[in-house]
């Protein structure tokens, strides 16, 4: 059998059931593929008296899954396959070294097709990390059905990459090792290099009670002065630290917010690589590290709404910033106690009687001055093409490939994604991997959304640093509030937008790299009356930074099994 699964009931008949809970519960089925004698069977099973109800005969395109019995099958077929074996010995390679992996063909508009997959070989002696060492070359072509070589290629020779570098056990691993991640620790000596610039909120009511309101979280409010006091057990795990923050008063004196930050490891039993090999004739290995992240949290209540602010650190070099979103929505009074009273655009949501959650945006920008390994940095677009098969020999119609465009000035750096799909790394031109790879960070975003208001809508002016997901400059010490250092009643003409127009060259220089994280939202009931957490975020990621995997030596933690005294 190809599948087995439940046969979900209809739901008009799990909804009567749930509305008259001592009645009888709808039949439990189980749906089945099997393939038989070439065709693939649609089978109804009772599970309740393992009657047979149905069994249909797919006529369709296509093929069921395939399963690991068959696949393990088509594996062993090489094995006795003798042109195979004449071009395993021809390489002079070690026959009992070379495993097998099973890959499904697509579909390239043939109108009729066989149970096939093709079988490609690779070379095992000393690592077992066999996706590294394909042997070049060489396809065979398994008829599933008939579990037979149909179709054999030896088409050209190539040398098979080398086994050293590629172990990833433990095992198997030598010194010297890192340290274990209970005991990681973050040092770092130049300072800070980012923050949010600014959070622009927009509202998308016009009324006269709501046009003006927009705001900027920074600029207008001081994002920083809304940093709360972290609690014990609640804002931050057991094993936190705490640290307090310093702000100046009207009069100059200094006021501390107590456990403004905490820091903490985060061991959320999440894995930072595992690979299983079962490919291995009589063998299964399996590899798992798990991952141990040191986070730096602080949340900001700017009025009615509280920012969640965490900084991860991750051993493999990454670093995501996440942005949770909770606390009140703003809304407004209405005559309206149901939708169905509503006639006009009220610019919301219904939430509860007399209550419209307003529309709005959320729009964080985070100044990001990343000096990758120094300070001279340019900005590269690996933009992701699709490229036409001309050549008649290939039976594919298209690929994708990548296209560098290294950034000149700040015109060509303007990013708005979902126009075009993009890699976008700050490098160092000056620093090369091994390889000759420029060393760099990407940019991963998670969110996509883009203002909606009109350019020429003055919220959009002052706000204009959002009309573009990712800007880069070169770096300037005054340039570091998107909005402006005079932000409140401002007339957009001192923001990322304006000092863009200059267009000073960014290419082999200090650069920064401004990134708007933004979402609309459309309140809903759950909102209300206390919103639950919304994530945001992205990550900065090494691209080339390192030679190889750089977590591949690192060691678990030690496990304690801890068992409470349960005996008072």
């Amino acid at each position: 059998m190809e599948y087995v699964g439940l046969d979900e009931p209809n739901k008009p008949a799990i909804l009567s059931w749930l509305s008259k809970p001592k009645s009888k519960p709808p039949p439990r089925r189980a749906f089945v593929i099997a393939r038989l004698d070439k065709q693939s069977h649609e089978i109804i099973v009772d599970l309740s008296t393992h009657a047979i109800l149905s069994d249909k005969v797919y006529n369709g395109h296509g093929y069921p899954l395939l399963t690991y019995e068959e696949q393990l099958a088509a594996m062993e077929l090489p094995q006795t396959y003798k042109p195979f074996i004449e071009s395993i010995e021809k390489r002079g390679l070690n026959l009992s070294e070379v495993v097998y992996s099973t890959f499904t063909i697509g579909w390239f508009g043939e109108l009729k097709s066989k149970r096939v997959l093709k079988v490609l070989c690779f070379y095992v002696d000393g690592t077992v990390n066999l996706y590294v060492r394909l042997v070049e070359g060489i396809t065979l072509v398994a008829d599933i059905d008939e579990m037979k070589i149909v179709e054999y290629y030896d088409r050209f020779i190539v040398p098979v990459p080398k086994a050293e570098g590629t172990v990833y056990r433990e095992s198997k691993l030598e010194p010297p090792f890192g340290p274990r991640l209970n005991g990681a620790t973050l040092v770092n000596p130049d300072g800070p290099g980012g923050f949010i610039s600014e959070m622009f909120v927009p509202y998308m009511d016009p009324s006269e009670e709501w046009y003006y309101k927009s705001y900027f979280d920074s600029g207008e409010y001081g994002f920083g002065l809304s940093t709360v006091s972290l609690k014990d057990f609640v804002d931050c795990p057991a094993n936190a630290v705490f640290l307090d923050a310093y702000f100046s008063t009207n009069d100059g004196t200094p006021a501390k917010i107590s456990n403004a930050f905490c820091i903490f490891e985060k061991h959320a039993r999440n894995i930072m690589w595992c690979h299983t090999e079962s490919s291995i004739p009589g063998k299964v290995f399996t590899e798992v590290r798990p991952e141990v992240s040191l986070v730096v949290r602080m949340v900001a209540t700017v009025d009615n709404y509280d920012y969640i602010i965490d900084w991860e650190f991750k051993p493999s070099g990454s670093i995501k910033l996440g942005i949770g979103l909770t606390g009140i929505i703003e809304v407004k009074g209405v005559a309206y106690t149901h939708t169905d009273q509503i006639k006009e655009n009220v610019y919301g949501t219904l939430l509860a009687e007399n209550t419209i959650g307003v529309y709005h945006d959320h729009f964080l920008t985070y100044y990001l001055d990343l000096d990758v390994d120094g300070e001279d940095n340019s900005f590269v677009k690996k933009n992701l093409e699709t490229i036409k098969v001309t050549n008649p020999s290939s039976p594919r119609k298209s690929y994708w490939t990548v296209v560098s465009e290294t950034a000149k000035t700040k015109f060509d750096t303007r990013t708005q994604f979902g126009l075009k799909k993009a890699e976008l790394v700050v490098v160092n031109p000056n620093k090369n991997t091994n390889v000759g790879n420029n060393v760099g960070y990407r940019l991963i975003p998670r969110s996509a959304a883009h203002p909606l208001m009109s350019y020429n809508n003055y919220l959009q002016i002052r706000g204009a640093f959002t009309n573009n997901h990712v800007w880069v400059t070169p770096y300037n010490k005054s340039e570091k509030w998107v909005g402006g250092l005079y932000v409140d009643q401002s007339h957009g003409d001192d923001t990322l937008a304006i000092w863009s127009l200059r267009n000073r060259k960014i290419e082999n220089k200090d650069i920064v790299l401004w990134y708007t994280i933004g979402f609309h939202h459309v309140p809903s009931q759950e909102d209300f009356p206390v919103m639950p957490t919304f994530g945001v975020g992205f990550e900065l990621r090494p691209t080339n930074f390192f030679d190889s995997n750089p977590v591949l030596k690192t060691r678990p933690p030690y496990i304690v099994h801890w068992r409470p005294n349960c005996t008072n």
